[in-house]
């Protein structure tokens, strides 16, 4: 038996000796504090990004789309990564592929290169989605099924830190190194302002790249533990005949509902979470709402994230004793509250509810996560798969953008209240499994 972060006692794939998860689960958390860290340095890179190569709303948010879509494109190839090298060698590939990206984000600065740009991001990305599809299922499966959305919250925290010291990182050593972050809205940047702006983010990068590959040899080292048949992917009972197309719309794991609809709500809450993170700094930093520039924008953006990593640790806690869906449930209605009012306040009240959403946004990610895949069994590996290709839908952010081209900034912010609405649909109503194995 081992020991999970909850304290609950779980059994080992393969009949494996007694050992103790923790420091595994403890590097784990390492690995969630970069790929949050590097996420999250966006909300920052991108209004420095919209003054260096003067973007409207739509162009930015397309940057974050790049990102996201490399979600849709690589979860698959990592998968079947993971199957070919195994389980630590996918996570020393995934750290060394986002180190790469970061040090071709300073060539792109040093250009300076829209296009190298999107690239290296998409490459980033992709790193990070390689320790997604194995992070993510590892920690929710490596317990018992009743503890597995506290654990995944509980681990998630970490990943919520790396947000809060994101924003501090970006706004300091990008916003408040560059002309257009320090500057009044507004006022339009020279040709030589805006290449030295560029270039103020290739220290940053350099620092990341430096952590990214530090980590990756200290994993490569570290003996972490087979998990066997726990996370392998297992096909048996699976028809072998047909295209692989047909073999997967009939796949028995379609049968679960909490899966089918779990999948669309990833999707769509990443299209709540993402494009509040990436608007943030230019909604507040209207005079008619808080009258900031960017880099101090970019330091209220950590008290969102910090009520993100908050609510977390409190929701690991609080699921011992209520059903995570009861609590997603309430999460969503507070989260569509305080959309409401920012949308139709203004002033500190508005910047303030927009801040509180990450506190009500915190549990959303890996609750879902968890009760999508809940009851899959041995399906397990391939539903993980499906709800980490999910992510993509943070490229839908490109619609916000429009939308606030379109509409107005703050109007666009009813396309989040929309999306929390159908997070507590599944809550209530989604997530409550049909086939006859969930049911436990």
């Amino acid at each position: 038996m081992a020991v999970s972060p909850v304290g609950a006692t779980i059994p080992l794939g393969d009949g494996a000796a007694t050992r103790s998860y923790r420091p595994a689960l403890t590097l784990l958390a390492s690995l969630f504090f970069m790929w949050g860290f590097i996420t999250v340095i966006n909300g920052t890179l991108l209004p420095h990004l919209r003054s260096v190569f003067d973007l409207n709303y739509t162009e930015t948010t397309l940057i974050e789309s790049v990102w996201f879509i490399a979600y849709f494109i690589a979860s698959i190839p990592s998968a079947r990564l993971i199957e070919r090298i195994g389980y630590q060698k996918s996570l020393v590939t995934g750290l060394l592929i986002m180190a790469a990206g970061s040090l071709g984000m300073m060539l792109a600065a040093s250009i300076p290169s829209y296009g190298v740009t999107l690239t290296m991001l998409f490459v980033i990305a992709s790193g990070i989605t390689l320790l997604q599809v194995a992070a993510n299922p590892y920690v929710a499966v490596i317990g018992p099924a009743e503890t597995s959305s506290a654990r995944l919250n509980l681990v998630q925290a970490f990943n919520s830190l790396g947000t809060v010291l994101a924003p501090l990182f970006g706004a300091y050593l990008i916003l408040g190194r560059s002309v257009g972050g320090t500057a009044e809205q507004g006022r339009v940047l020279t040709q030589a302002e805006r290449l030295a702006d560029a270039q103020s983010v290739i220290l940053p990068y350099g620092l990341v790249a430096l952590v990214l590959v530090i980590l990756a040899l200290i994993i490569g080292r570290f003996p972490l533990p087979a998990m066997g048949k726990a996370t392998a992917r297992i096909s048996d009972g699976v028809a072998k005949t047909g295209s692989a197309w047909s073999r997967f719309v009939t796949h028995p794991m379609w049968a679960h509902r909490n899966l089918v609809w779990g999948v669309p709500a990833i999707f769509i809450y990443l299209i709540a979470e993402i494009g509040v993170a990436n608007l943030f700094v230019n909604f507040v930093a209207q005079p008619e709402i808080a009258n900031l520039t960017t880099e101090q924008a970019g330091r209220y953006l950590t008290l969102m994230w910090l009520g993100m990593m908050v609510g977390r640790f409190a929701g690991a806690i609080a699921m011992r004793w209520i059903k995570a869906e009861t609590l997603l449930a309430c999460f969503s209605v507070g989260a569509f509250i305080v959309m409401l009012v920012t949308v139709f306040a203004d002033g500190p009240v508005a910047m303030w509810s927009l801040i509180l959403v990450g506190l009500f946004h915190s549990i959303m990610f890996p609750t879902i996560f968890t009760l999508g895949i809940k009851g899959l069994g041995r399906y397990t590996e391939e539903a993980s798969g499906l709800l980490i290709m999910a992510i993509a839908g943070g490229a839908l952010v490109a619609a916000q953008g429009w939308l606030a081209d379109s509409f107005g900034l703050q109007m666009s912010f009813l396309l989040t209240a929309v999306c929390e609405l159908y997070v507590l649909w599944y809550a209530l109503w989604g997530s409550k499994p049909l086939a006859e194995g969930d049911a436990a």
